[in-house]
């Protein structure tokens, strides 16, 4: 029996690998261990999406099950939080100009890491994945205010770091 209810998993993985990969690598800071998180969200939906009644939640529902996955390893080895930034850049070799864009995104989730944790995460879904105070909310299980307040914290920092790189560029100049 098919419907428009049911989803095509590989339409799913279409759709929604790029904006997971975004918030598992906001969150670990490692482009392997974002892959392995995207990759974990969508082999757990293959194991238990079909449980999903509704199917218009299959968005915050990888999100969260990404989220989750994310705080069960960083329990599990602690040793997550010494990657450096600059491991990353010393791996990534050097820079073909038709790229610049993505270094421009590439400085702003630079910006964004340098956030304290607890605002970084809100952040992260809400311009990174677009997803309404309501999503983030159920995604993260806080209430919708303090997500608010999340944001508007999480916002003022971006804004100083974003002011002190902006500094320390002219000042380089």
């Amino acid at each position: 029996m098919e419907d428009s209810d049911n989803l095509d998993f590989d339409e799913i993985v279409s759709a929604y690998y790029q904006p997971l990969y975004r918030f598992g690598y906001s969150l670990a800071k490692n482009e392997h261990e974002a892959g392995d998180l995207a990759q974990q969200a969508f082999f757990i939906f293959a194991e238990k999406g079909a449980s999903l009644r509704d199917k218009s939640k299959v968005k915050s529902w990888l999100f969260t099950t990404l989220y989750r996955e994310f705080l069960r390893r960083k329990r599990k080895d602690e040793r997550m939080d010494n990657y450096e930034p600059e491991m990353l850049e010393v791996a990534g070799g050097t820079v073909e100009p038709h790229i610049r864009r993505s270094l421009d995104a590439n400085l702003a989730v630079e910006a964004l890491e340098e956030v304290d944790e607890v605002y970084r995460q809100p952040l992260a879904l809400f311009y990174l994945k677009d997803l309404s105070y309501k999503e983030i909310a159920e995604i993260l299980d806080v209430p919708i205010g303090t997500i608010m307040s999340r944001l508007s914290r999480g916002k003022a920092q971006l804004r100083d770091i974003f002011k002190r790189k902006e500094a320390e560029t002219a000042d380089t100049f």
